[in-house]
């Protein structure tokens, strides 16, 4: 039996502390993991899999040896321990020789089953999955499973793409897009007076999007509607897990004729898409009234709060003393999505996609200059010094479960990636045992731009939502590219 032996073996390591966010994480209230999916282009041979775990994935960081235990005094640090390799691979058996629409509904119940499952507290919270059966999608797939107490999806996604080498020269390092930020470029040549209107606007924005922030986590809560059942324990319920790809050429067009940017184009489709599914849903289900298409809704967006202006490469990103800390760095914002002028009962003749992508440019913009993002950061740092982590964890579960959606991003490779000489075809993330019953995140690939949706099943329908947000991506771009809105609009 291949065991992987640390040097300081079952001792709790006193500059190892967990960090607060991941004890919220792995917490009696709350229990997050991410899905990292690796879809091969040739069919996959595992052999390797010992070798490349031990020698390259546990190195990285000393969490993936380590289990997370509480001292005498209840502070949760992490400690060594031994890890038996073979504990955490697992690769399913499907019947042989079926067609790949067969393997791809075997996928997606699979992909339910381990999302719905914890991963076990007495050993390292990591596991790996080998789907060796040829889908629509891939000829073989690597599921990696990683609580999120280990780290965030900038750090988690880091140690995985450490595993990796650029298909096309292993020697070279893999690269990813520029993430300057538009307010530099656009402030260089700004005036003093519009520099200091933007400092008072900020002010304002800031004490307006704290306090509604507070309420919107602590007393109040989105309606029931298509999107949000309501329901106490959706994070223990099945889940149905799709994908959509979008070409991230077609989006800079978008960005470029509306003279935005690609996270404004790509919020735009989603919230322009889930607006329509609410309304068609809305029309259809006597249990809903045709105005839950167009209630408030909110999402809760995920945000990185790294000073940092993009991935490094990956040697420097993934070493634990650079200035790419481990840990959980990031922060949320509640984020009204834009309704369909004139109600949910109007026809798509009388609607303006670009107004969506516009709307979505201008609350972004607007949140951007505010300090609330690290003002949240602070009112949790202050509820867990007064209240304890496990309150704490309460309040996050909360502010999750009051909102409709909660949404999240990742910057990908340029490159195409290959795992131990297997050429990597596509590559997306989610986020599992969060309380919503849609989860949507974005990653970026070669190119691509890859969206993943989580829905609780039996209550969303995800082939409807799917032709919405691709529906939605259709009429913002001919309506930006092709200059064809609407007659009515």
């Amino acid at each position: 039996m291949d065991q992987y032996h640390t040097e300081e073996e079952d001792e709790v390591l006193p500059e190892m502390p967990v960090s607060p966010t991941g004890q919220y994480f792995n917490s009696s209230a709350l229990s997050l993991s991410i899905l990292a999916v690796l879809e091969s282009e040739i069919p996959l041979d595992d052999s390797q899999t010992l070798t490349l775990l031990k020698d390259v994935f546990l190195p990285i960081n000393p969490r993936f040896s380590s289990i997370m235990v509480g001292d005498k005094n209840g502070v949760k640090k992490w400690k060594r321990v031994e890890v038996t390799l073979e504990d955490h691979i697992n690769v399913p058996s499907f019947p042989v020789g079926m067609s790949p629409e067969f393997y791809d509904e075997c996928f997606n119940d699979y992909m339910t089953k381990i999302s719905l499952e914890r991963l076990p507290l007495n050993k390292p919270l990591w596991e790996i999955h080998i789907i060796k059966y040829p889908t629509s999608n891939a000829a073989g797939t690597v599921i990696f499973k990683l609580h999120h107490a280990l780290g965030d999806g900038f750090s988690l996604m880091g140690a995985l793409l450490s595993c990796l080498q650029r298909a096309d020269n292993p020697s070279l390092p893999l690269t990813f897009p520029s993430r300057e930020s538009s307010s530099k470029r656009d402030g260089k040549n700004k005036g003093i007076f519009r520099c200091l209107g933007q400092v008072f606007s900020g002010v304002a924005n800031t004490v307006s999007d704290f306090g509604s922030t507070l309420i919107k986590s602590r007393f109040t809560r989105d309606g029931l509607s298509p999107i949000r059942s309501g329901g106490d324990g959706v994070e223990f319920r099945p889940s149905v897990i799709t994908t959509l790809t979008f070409s991230l050429d077609h989006i800079k067009q978008i960005k470029a004729k509306l003279g935005v940017t690609i996270n404004d184009v790509i919020m735009g489709v989603i919230f322009l898409g889930t607006r329509l599914y609410m309304q068609q849903s809305s029309s259809t289900k006597d249990d809903h009234n045709e105005q839950h298409g167009n209630t408030n809704t909110i999402a809760l967006v995920v945000l990185n709060t790294r000073a940092l202006g993009g991935y490094k490469i990956i040697e420097e990103m993934v070493k634990t003393k650079s200035e790419m800390p481990w840990g959980n760095h990031f922060t949320f914002l509640h984020v009204s999505i834009p309704k369909l002028i004139g109600g949910a009962t109007d026809d798509q003749a009388n609607l303006n996609p670009l107004r969506i992508v516009k709307e979505a440019h201008c609350i972004i913009k607007r949140k951007r200059n505010s300090a609330v993002v690290y003002l949240n950061a602070w009112m949790l740092a202050i509820w867990r010094k007064f209240r304890g982590p496990e309150a704490t964890a309460q309040y996050f579960y909360n502010t999750m479960k009051n909102s409709s959606i909660s949404m999240s991003n990742l910057i990908g490779p340029v490159e195409k990636m290959a795992l131990a000489k297997h050429p990597i075809k596509g590559l997306y993330f989610t986020v599992i045992g969060s309380p919503e019953s849609l989860a949507i995140t974005i990653m970026s690939y070669i190119g691509e731009l890859r969206i993943t949706i989580r829905m609780e099943k039996g209550f969303m329908d995800p082939q409807k939502f799917n032709s919405c947000i691709e529906k939605a991506f259709d009429m913002i771009f001919k309506a930006a590219v092709q200059n064809t809105l609407p007659p009515n609009s």
